[in-house]
């Protein structure tokens, strides 16, 4: 069901099809603004085990095919599995301490072998999401969607940066670049016509990989060594079942769960639509199965990338014809890694101009979201709270230091921590009493 609004900010409905040209100019937009973080997740598990070069490339080609096909599944919707939303899948960073574990404990098989026993979580999880709907009013989703914004923002600082670690982190060439890109894509948003508006992002990523050639900053050295084609091969590490691993893995995934609900919420209402309990159940169903399917062929845990809301809410495409076609722009980047070592190869800059725009707007959707509830009392304990919660476990992550591994995991994540708190005060806290309330102090205002 759509919202009803007076007037609509997207340019493509959730059901159009832009002409077909334009069609893959977006999709390929779509796939630049979640490229980076499907990459990065095996780049950082396979360094961490000191794997080869070719096992690296290989485990990037499989991350890239599977997030290819999850995220077709889920935008288009194959039976019951699939939010029909313009949702980009790909590999989860929850998931990276855990498999690093995993991996030097237990063995590489070890790892895919939890990830896909570990996914029948997210598959029991998702029968009970559709009642659960109702504990998701507007109060706890507008939370939610803030939290999910907040929380990803230090992630477009440190593109902007360099790169968390990188020795030139924070130089005034990288900064520089990565505002000039933020200021064309804020340009041609604004004053752009239709078609400029809608492909922003793309436009400005292209002009900032452009000046990151001529400043010097582009290394396109992984290019050459990439090869030219490449497919993935079901359980090329065998099975390793290993019920440590597969424990290790349950807490990461109900943490997931959690956050996917908040994503799809979050990606419903940049699109115009109220997302259903159905809805939100073939969601978090896609995620379980997409990670199954990711565990077979060699490729980390699927989930929602938060960062198609604030694509959506910026370009104004909330196309799933665009998502779809994004998808099979991952899977060729899949089987052919030359042209994902092009991609792979724009420097954090360029995409720290982009992400600032990007994660600063899906926080200015949740803030637009609480903004239409009624700020009472009850209401306000349970936003100030929640977000209180959610940013202070990634401001000060040490505080769970001494808390058992699986409550660290769960609770480790804001979005999570921000989501349980909102959902638990908006049930234990009584509604009746600060409507009364409301009404008992305009009485004595009146009197």
């Amino acid at each position: 069901m759509s919202i009803e609004n007076e007037k609509s900010d997207l340019i493509y409905q959730l059901d159009e099809k832009p002409p077909l040209k334009i069609s893959i100019l977006l999709a390929f937009q779509t796939i630049l603004t979640g490229f980076g973080g499907i990459v990065a997740v095996p780049l950082v598990i396979a360094g961490a085990l000191g794997l080869p070069f070719q096992e690296v490339t290989f485990w990037v080609s499989c991350a890239l095919f599977v997030a290819g096909i999850v995220t077709i599944v889920q935008s288009r919707g194959v039976g019951k599995i699939g939010s029909r939303l313009p949702v980009i899948m790909g590999t989860s960073f929850a998931f990276v301490g855990v498999s690093i574990t995993v991996g030097k404990n237990y063995g590489i098989g070890a790892i895919f072998c939890a990830t896909i026993v570990g996914a029948l979580v997210e598959v029991i999880l998702s029968q009970f999401i559709k009642p659960l709907k109702r504990f998701l009013p507007p109060v706890v989703t507008g939370t939610v969607v803030t939290l999910i914004g907040l929380t990803i923002i230090p992630v477009a600082i440190d593109w902007l940066a360099g790169g968390f670690g990188t020795p030139n982190y924070g130089s005034i060439k990288n900064i520089v670049v990565g505002l000039i890109v933020m200021i064309i894509i804020i340009a041609l948003n604004q004053f752009g016509n239709e078609f400029v508006s809608s492909a922003s992002i793309v436009i400005g990523i292209v002009c900032g990989y452009i000046l990151a050639a001529f400043t010097g900053m582009l290394d396109l050295s992984s290019v050459g060594s990439a090869s030219i084609f490449s497919f993935p091969r079901p359980f090329k590490y065998g099975i390793n079942f290993s019920v440590p691993a597969i424990l290790a893995f349950i807490p990461v995934y109900l943490a997931t769960t959690v956050e996917t609900v908040g994503d799809t919420l979050a990606i419903g209402a940049a699109c115009e639509h109220e997302v259903s309990g159905e809805e939100l159940g073939r969601g978090v169903l896609c995620d379980g199965v997409g990670s199954m399917l990711a565990g077979i062929f060699n490729a980390g845990a699927n989930t929602t990338f938060s960062q198609c809301t604030g694509l959506i809410t910026v370009t104004g495409v909330a196309s799933r014809f665009v998502a779809i076609l994004a998808g099979a722009l991952l899977i060729v980047a899949g089987l052919i890694p030359k042209f994902g070592a092009v991609v792979a190869a724009m420097p954090n800059p360029v995409l720290g101009g982009a992400g600032i725009i990007m994660f600063g707007m899906i926080a200015g959707a949740g803030i637009k979201m609480l903004g239409e509830i009624d700020f009472n009392k009850r209401n306000m304990l349970v936003v100030s709270v929640s977000l209180t919660l959610g940013l202070g476990v990634i401001f000060r992550p040490d505080i769970l230091t001494n808390f058992p591994t699986a409550i660290q995991t769960i609770f480790g994540s804001g979005v999570t921590t921000g989501t349980i708190s909102a959902i638990l005060l908006n049930i234990i806290l009584p509604k009746n009493l600060a409507r009364n309330k409301n009404i008992d102090e305009k009485q004595n205002i009146d009197a």
